[in-house]
């Protein structure tokens, strides 16, 4: 395994942080794309920070991007319900800001139930998606649909119900798993995928589904 220059977008939430944390660990070099720089707990030799709006900064992104091998998505609206377009409109930026710099892969965090996965979800969280998250949802599944279109060697992230639990590095990823009840992953082991992804490419042009 060589050690990879990776971009972070979403580096100050709570899964993006942990990427970029886990990214370090392993011996990479982290680009933390971030709104506001205070936000980001993280300090390390190999770290750069870029500050800039993922929505409208393009000659931000464009800096950021220089220099990178693979891009890291971790961008959501936290406890919100309501998406105000952010993944589709940050995707429109960085998708042509990736081609501009040669940069093919992308790791790009969404959510089981987006998509065609709705149909594979248990009863009490498909219910949950169709009520609670359909905004939030529906600018995933944009945002999926620009990337798809791009020719980029993209995974698409789909984790269940997102936890603050430890890493354990015991967790299942398929395109398709039997899941029941009300599933969970801890963001920890949603971040040791997409690290163990990066370096090992086994799901360029795939969906992996996390859970327990």
């Amino acid at each position: 395994m060589h050690a990879m220059n990776v971009l972070v977008f979403g580096a100050t939430g709570p899964t993006g942080s942990l990427v970029a944390q886990q990214a370090l660990e392993r011996g990479h070099s982290v680009t933390a794309f971030v709104r506001d720089p205070a936000g980001l707990a993280l300090r390390h030799e190999r770290l750069r920070v870029v500050t800039g709006d993922t929505t409208r900064d393009a000659s931000a992104i464009a800096e950021a991007m220089r220099g990178e091998e693979a891009v890291v998505s971790a961008l959501g609206r936290r406890t919100t319900l309501k998406s105000g377009h952010l993944i589709e409109r940050s995707l429109r930026l960085i998708v042509p800001a990736m081609a501009g710099a040669g940069v093919r892969r992308l790791m790009l965090l969404s959510a089981f139930g987006v998509g065609d996965s709705y149909r594979e979800a248990p009863l009490v969280p498909r219910i949950m998606y169709r009520v609670l998250l359909s905004d939030i949802f529906a600018d995933k599944k944009a945002g999926e649909d620009l990337v798809r279109q791009s020719g980029l060697d993209w995974t698409f992230v789909y984790p269940v119900l997102l936890t603050d639990g430890p890493l354990t590095g015991r967790y299942r990823a398929d395109e398709h798993l039997e899941l029941h009840g009300l599933p969970k992953i801890s963001r920890a082991d949603v971040a040791h995928f997409i690290a163990n992804e990066l370096e090992q490419g086994a799901y360029v042009r795939k969906t992996a589904v996390l859970s327990y």
